[in-house]
């Protein structure tokens, strides 16, 4: 074993990892990334349009209650009268060979059995539970950002460690190199230093190549023109602030939720139906008036008209009841729905609390491992200059000290993303 090795390089990985790789052309925040999604991700635009759509039904819904008017027309002519009388022996009649006749009515449904007013009605909570449903895609696309872009981070922090142990390896394989021509080190320590080489180098290519991947799907959700895209996002190597702050009773929580909101909107929309179902089976009754002309008999005839109508539905009562009971069914179900789902949701929230608080230990486990690997890895440097363990010794440490690391930055992006999950959990 060589003492006289020098360890220069060792400690590399125990400082700040230099950014390795071509810098991209544009660097983005998770803020700006965040909100590029929520202007151009597809699912925000059909949230927009399905609004729109459902504010068209409700005014074409609001319409019903004014009067329908309509106007028609009729002319004809034809080779022959349709009305040729003989009035005496030698004499004839003949009528209508030609003419013309139109007018313009106005009709006003008095009652329809609340079919006018619950129709708007059920209009109306389409709108809001399209809006209610917009949140929840914009929730989605916010916890997808931040899932690619924390991705995105830990894959370039992974680069970093690969940097500083290519660094390692280079300066180990120098002093080896140098030990074993003088005949002061076993070629076997150069040959596994040259190996770790190997293996870090393939590791870095598929790092880079998740990397890329990862990259060009962000730019993609987030609309971006190109997917010539960086992230910006650090690891600072310490702990966060605890996410005691960011607790909130599940009880109080669960009527903010547009979870909890998309429920009753669902009871709400059964009941209108239900009603919709019984006013189908109630009389119409209905009032118009109308201005008529008509010139057939070869003389103008004009006229005014009144009429009201009701209409008894007598032969759909029988298979209305059952449409009736249909519905009540599916109001039935709508309320247990309602009360099982908002259970579920309470129970969503504590454990996204709970995973929220575990995510957080597990900072402290890996940030506490990193610092006991790093003063690992620096024993074991000394230990190899000393001649008291092997070059295997010393590369396992460096590889623990790797994956203390990688094990920091991945609880660090699942904390955020788990951060994310909760407080969309408790309506925030």
């Amino acid at each position: 074993m060589n003492k006289n090795i020098k360890g220069r390089g060792f400690m590399l990985l125990l400082a700040s990892a230099v950014v390795c790789g071509a810098t991209a052309q544009h660097r983005l925040t998770f803020e700006e990334c965040l909100d590029m999604a929520l202007n151009n991700n597809v699912k925000m635009k059909n949230a927009g349009n399905d609004i729109e759509a459902a504010r068209q039904d409700e005014k074409q819904a609001f319409t019903h209650f004014f009067p329908t008017v309509s106007a028609s027309g009729f002319a004809f002519n034809s080779n022959k009268p349709l009305i040729d009388v003989d009035v005496a022996p030698g004499a004839s009649m003949s009528m209508m060979k030609d003419g013309v006749a139109g007018g313009v009515s106005a009709g006003m449904p008095l009652f329809a059995g609340g079919q006018i007013v619950n129709t708007h009605k059920l209009s109306k909570l389409n709108v809001k539970v399209n809006r209610l449903k917009r949140n929840l895609s914009e929730n989605e696309v916010k916890l997808t950002t931040e899932q690619y872009f924390w991705q995105a981070a830990v894959l370039k922090e992974k680069l970093n460690t690969i940097a500083a142990v290519e660094k390692q390896l280079a300066s180990m394989r120098g002093d080896v190199t140098a030990a074993v021509d003088a005949g002061v080190a076993d070629r076997n320590d150069l040959l596994q230093v040259k190996l770790r080489e190997n293996e870090t180098k393939n590791t870095r290519i598929k790092t880079e190549n998740a990397l890329g991947v990862t990259l060009s799907l962000l730019a993609q959700y987030i609309g971006y023109p190109s997917d010539s895209i960086d992230v910006d996002a650090t690891f600072p190597y310490s702990l966060p602030g605890r996410p005691d702050s960011l607790f909130c009773s599940p009880e109080a929580s669960l009527t903010t939720t547009s979870e909890y909101r998309l429920l009753e909107s669902n009871v709400e929309a059964a009941k209108l139906k239900k009603r919709l179902a019984v006013g189908k089976n109630l009389p119409t009754v209905a009032v118009g008036a109308g201005y008529m002309y008509d010139n057939i008999m070869e003389k103008d005839h004009p006229f005014l008209i009144g009429f009201a109508t009701v209409s008894v539905p007598l032969t759909a009562w029988w298979g209305g009841s059952h449409e009736v009971k249909k519905h009540e069914l599916q109001l039935r179900n709508a309320r247990n729905e309602f009360d099982d789902s908002s259970r579920m949701l309470l129970i969503k929230m504590r454990n996204a609390w709970n995973k929220l608080n575990d995510t957080y230990r597990q900072i402290e486990l890996s940030l506490e491992a990193v610092e006991q690997s790093a003063e690992n890895l620096r024993l074991h440097n000394d230990y190899y200059q000393a001649g008291t363990c092997t070059m295997s010794d010393l590369l396992e440490a460096q590889t623990i000290y790797i994956n203390t690391r990688d094990s920091y930055a991945e609880s660090m992006a699942q904390y955020e993303i788990s951060k994310c999950e909760y407080l969309q959990a408790t309506g925030r």
